[in-house]
C-alpha cells in the first residue's frame, strides 16, 4: 500500500546548538526505515513527469521501487546508468525545480523526497563499498579530452567513459571538482563525498590531471594533435 502523507519524512539534521559549534554537514541523511516509507509515498506513475523534470532522465521509479523492496544497492545501480554523480546531485541539485517539481504528489501536499533517496542510496552504497565494483565498458579505441573538472567536465566524463572512451580531463587548480570543491560550503557538500565521487569515476578508468591551465600549458590544437578525436570544454562560468 502506498504511504498517502501529504508530508515528507523530515530529513534528520544536527541540531542547532549543535551545528553552531562546527562546520560539519548539517543534513544528515535518511536511515534505511525512513528511506523504505518515503519511497512508498510514490505511486509509480504511468507517466512519471518527475523522469522528464531530471536533465539526465534517471529512471527515478525504478530505483525508487528498488527501494521499496529493500534493494539499495540496486537502487543505487539504476541511478548511475544516467548519473555519474548521485551523492553530489542528491545534496546540492535544485530538485523542487527539476524532478520534484513535476511530481504529482506536489499537487496536494509535498512531492516525494527523490533528492533525499538519491543521497541515500549513494549513501548507503559508499558504506558497502567492499562490494561496490565498478564495471567498465569495453573499450572502443577512441580518446576524448576534458577540459575543466567541475560538475559539467566530470558528468561528461562518466558518459564518456560508461561508452566506452578513454577520457582525460585537465583540471588548472591543484585539486579537481571546480565548484563542487571549492564554490560549495562544507556544510552542505563535504569535500570527502565529492572526493569519493571522483574516486568512483577514476575507478572507471577516467584519467584526471590537476595543475593543467589548458591556453597555457597546452592549447586545444596541441591536445587534438596528441590523438584526442573531441575536446569537451567546461572551465566554468567564471571562466573565459
Amino acid at each position: 500500500m502506498p504511504n498517502m502523507s501529504l508530508k515528507k519524512n523530515e530529513m534528520p539534521s544536527q541540531a542547532p546548538d549543535v551545528r553552531n559549534k562546527n562546520f560539519l554537514e548539517v543534513a544528515l541523511g535518511y536511515t534505511e526505515e525512513q528511506a523504505i516509507d518515503e519511497a512508498q509515498r510514490c505511486l509509480n506513475c504511468k507517466n512519471p513527469l518527475c523522469v522528464k523534470g531530471c536533465p539526465v532522465n534517471v529512471d527515478i521509479p525504478s530505483f525508487i521501487e528498488k527501494i521499496k523492496e529493500g534493494d539499495f544497492l540496486e537502487a543505487y545501480g539504476i541511478i548511475c546508468k544516467t548519473n555519474s554523480l548521485p551523492a553530489v546531485c542528491g545534496r546540492v541539485c535544485p530538485q523542487e525545480n527539476q524532478c520534484e517539481g513535476q511530481c504529482v504528489r506536489g499537487k496536494k501536499g509535498e512531492p516525494v523526497g527523490i533528492g533525499r533517496l538519491e543521497r541515500f542510496c549513494a549513501d548507503y552504497a559508499t558504506s558497502q563499498k567492499d562490494i561496490i565494483k565498478a564495471e567498465k565498458t569495453e573499450k572502443n579505441g577512441k580518446c576524448v579530452a576534458v577540459i575543466g573538472s567541475g560538475p559539467g567536465g566530470l558528468s561528461a566524463a562518466g558518459d564518456l567513459i560508461k561508452l566506452g572512451y578513454e577520457v582525460t580531463v585537465f583540471e588548472a587548480l591543484h585539486q579537481p571538482g571546480g565548484v563542487l570543491s571549492y564554490g560549495i560550503p562544507e556544510f552542505r557538500l563535504p569535500k570527502k563525498i565529492v572526493e569519493k565521487e571522483i574516486d568512483a569515476l577514476k575507478q572507471l578508468g577516467v584519467t584526471i590531471m590537476t595543475n593543467m591551465v589548458i591556453g597555457k600549458i597546452l592549447s586545444v590544437d596541441e591536445i587534438i594533435t596528441q590523438g584526442y578525436e573531441a575536446v569537451f570544454i567546461g572551465s566554468g562560468a567564471g571562466l573565459p
